[in-house]
């Protein structure tokens, strides 16, 4: 077993989020501390995951930090997500068969809006594109040879013009990767630091998604490698990842950690986020539920996973216009954080998706910043400047701001014409719906119930919106963890080393194919096992998992499988299909589209002793503060009571407001809160549910609940005909069905005068 603990020595796991920065340190003894602070605070440091080491270790803020005081930093960053989205990635050239220089910009002729007269795409990302003589035929033919002295003679060009990042992507380069090879040597040779090739990146077939993930790959790598030496950097003696002696491990989008020198672009675009899900599922295990479904919300939004036995991941997604074909986290992310701007267009009230970020921030953080739900928060009294972290203002030591967020709800209720606590539980309940939208996602439309589900509520909102999220999903058990605010990093030390290959196949699935798909299986096994082994990893502690992807003959979605004989093969994608379909595939013909084989080092687990309970009344718990706050259109008298004031086995009933170190549990009523023998919070609903009406008044709040519960519906509806559908024309319609039903929820948002109906 692998334990990057060691005598005398520090381990710290981090993530890095849009927002705030969480870090989990483990002392010397064993003993667990956090601090979350701002991601963004240019006054006090120039990074945050640093300045938490500096703190806890107790150094001055430029510090040298001594190595042998650090036993290993385990890290998820934003790093690669931000320049992706920004398009702040290092100058890319693209290297691509002659006559396909504009095929990743034409991709899938996929029109982001479709009633858009004026079609912009996303901005490409490679700046130049050099068209290389060759071609290799489907079959392997060699119909034209590369010409390596024209290539050269290009690439030189480029490299003249300051590019040093390269991606090289041949039509079936996958198969046959001698050209590739070779144009990867000859760029480097003319000197480009940065050299991605689609045969290593991504082995898979489909040119654009291979293309788009090596150009990623090209595009971030150098950014990540920079801010992995600038980490390095910090620590005395040190000036790259390399003299980290593995030291310095960084999480990948698959949920595995990697070392920091083997840590790439392609593989870091969920890096915080994944490590949420494996905190989410290790603790949620702990806790005896074993059918999961992950919230994750933070201050700029909120990610939502499903689990139930296992890590799902998905093959291909996209982000920012981009398509990325390697294993990630299935994780869905909504633009509705604590730092989600609240906006009034003239009808409809708005949450998001623009954040406020760190800094300025939410208008409680006295920085003039906008409205947020946050602010929401603290107008209904669900947040209280008293049990906030005080870490605002020039010195980083003020309570939120509580006047300024009043005095701009006031300037918006009079242009609403409604009172602020009101306007303030209007936002909130849209929050929640979009929320609940994004778990339906990766649930209902993936044909699972929720309804069976425990909600795992992390990220510092979280829990400030667990019982409602819950109540409009028919939801009726939520776990908060004492470590919920700063789950993700918190993950990061429960998770495994892992490294992961893939190969395209493409051959319809009978015994001989079978039989080849496993020699070629032990290939990657070998492959992806030596990369972890060489993290520090014995042998034995070195787990494979060989998956196949399969689909319908003539269909393009493949659905993942454990590998084995033909028959079982067949069973497990049967139940998998009408799992994720509602119907059977039948006799129809399979295909192995790729396989893939996941190296497992695993991790030392957190040990979490479970201690006696015993349940003693409500009146014995010693209340904070007792007080009132709004919610579902009426006020309640609540108690506010500390974490420390609870014993194992105590229950509270809500109304109340559990307020923890680095976030506050809002207990509904109706529900009710129990704290376990592993001192994590259970919410269990104790009430039916009140229907409520909607009445038949133009409604601000209502216009925009309905308006994306529409466009969720469209959205599911057409999610489950693109997987089924052969037919290419209705594929590329299921856009126009979406947009219809987003026009019309515009439509009915530009007619205040019309009734909204159930």
């Amino acid at each position: 077993m692998h334990d990057g603990g060691g005598e005398g020595a520090w381990d710290f796991w981090i993530d890095r989020g849009g927002t705030f920065t969480d870090v989990v340190a483990r002392r010397p003894d064993g003993t667990i501390e956090t601090a979350k602070l701002l991601s963004e605070n240019p006054d006090q440091y120039e990074d945050a995951a640093l300045a938490g080491i500096r703190r806890f270790l107790g150094l001055e803020p430029d510090a040298a930090i001594p190595p042998e005081r650090v036993a290993q930093v385990k890290m998820g960053t934003t790093v690669a997500t931000n320049a992706l989205l920004e398009r702040k990635g290092d100058r890319t050239v693209l290297v691509t068969t002659r006559g396909l220089g504009d095929q990743l910009r034409i991709a899938y002729q996929h029109r982001p809006d479709l009633f858009a007269r004026e079609i912009v795409l996303p901005e490409q990302l490679y700046e130049r594109v050099i068209e290389a003589e060759e071609r290799v035929l489907a079959d392997g033919t060699v119909e034209t040879a590369l010409d390596a002295d024209r290539l050269r003679a290009a690439l030189e060009e480029v490299h003249g013009q300051g590019i040093r990042a390269v991606a090289v992507v041949f039509v079936h380069g996958y198969r046959y990767p001698d050209h590739e090879a070779e144009a990867g040597r000859i760029a480097e040779k003319i000197g480009f630091t940065q050299v991605s090739l689609s045969h290593r990146v991504s082995p898979l077939m489909k040119m654009v998604s291979r293309g788009d993930t090596t150009v990623v790959d090209a595009y971030l790598s150098p950014i990540l490698a920079r801010y992995v030496d600038r980490i390095a950097a910090a620590f005395e003696g040190s000036q790259e990842a390399d003299d980290m002696g593995g030291k310095l491990m960084f999480m990948q989008s698959n949920g595995g950690l990697t070392d920091a020198r083997l840590f790439q672009g392609k593989d870091a675009i969920l890096s915080g986020p994944a490590g949420g899900v494996v905190g989410c599922v290790r603790t949620s295990e702990i806790a005896g539920f074993e059918r999961v479904i992950g919230f994750d919300m933070g201050g700029t939004s909120t990610d939502v996973c499903h689990y139930a036995g296992s890590y799902e991941r998905v093959l291909n997604t996209e982000v920012a216009g981009v398509r990325i074909r390697a294993p990630m986290m299935h994780i869905h992310t909504v633009a509705a954080g604590g730092g989600s701007i609240l906006s009034f267009d003239g009808t409809r009230l708005r949450v998001g998706p623009a954040s406020a970020g760190a800094d300025p921030g939410p208008a409680a953080y006295g920085r003039g910043g906008p409205l947020a739900v946050t602010d929401a928060n603290v107008v209904t009294g669900k947040l209280r400047p008293e049990f906030f972290p005080a870490i605002f203002g020039p010195d980083g030591d003020r309570p939120l701001d509580v006047e300024a967020t009043r005095a701009a709800f006031e300037e918006m209720a009079a242009e609403v014409g409604r009172p602020v606590h009101e306007l303030a539980d209007g936002f909130l309940r849209i929050a929640v719906e979009n929320m609940a939208n994004a778990i339906k996602k990766i649930s209902v439309q993936q044909g699972h119930d929720v309804t069976k589900y425990c909600l795992t509520v992390f990220g510092g909102a979280g829990a400030q919106h667990a019982c409602a999220i819950a109540d409009t999903l028919g939801m009726d058990t939520c776990l908060v963890h004492p470590m919920a605010s700063v789950l993700s990093a918190y993950g990061m030390g429960l998770a495994d080393i892992r490294a992961s290959r893939e190969q395209a196949v493409e051959a319809d699935l009978s015994e001989e194919s079978r039989t080849a798909a496993e020699a070629e299986l032990a290939r990657l096994g070998r492959e992806a096992g030596a990369e972890v082994a060489r993290q520090g990893i014995g042998e034995a502690d070195v787990r494979l998992v060989p998956t196949a992807m399969l689909k319908v003959k003539g269909t393009d979605t493949a659905l993942g499988v454990p590998f084995g004989s033909v028959a079982d093969m067949r069973r497990a994608f049967a139940e998998a299909h009408a799992a994720r379909f509602g119907f059977e595939a039948g006799d129809a013909a399979l295909v192995i589209e790729a396989l893939q084989v996941e190296a497992i080092g695993e991790a030392a687990d957190i040990a979490e002793e479970a201690v006696e309970t015993a349940e003693r009344g409500e009146d014995a718990i010693e209340t904070a503060l007792a007080d009132r706050f709004y919610a579902n259109g009426a006020w309640h008298d609540a108690r506010f009571v500390r974490r420390e004031a609870m014993r194992p086995g105590d229950r509270l009933t809500g109304p109340a407001v559990l307020v923890e170190p680095h976030t506050s549990i809002v207990i509904e009523a109706g529900w009710q809160a129990e704290l376990t023998g592993h001192d994590h919070v259970v919410l269990r609903r104790i009430a039916p549910r009140d229907a409520r009406a909607v009445g038949t008044e133009a409604d601000p709040v209502m216009l925009e609940v309905f308006n994306n519960l529409y466009m969720s519906i469209a959205e599911q509806q057409g999610a489950v005909l693109e997987n089924t559908a052969a037919s290419v024309t209705i594929k590329e319609r299921l856009d126009f069905s979406c947009a219809v039903f987003d026009a019309a929820g515009d439509l009915i948002a530009n007619a205040p005068h019309m009734p909204v109906h159930l």
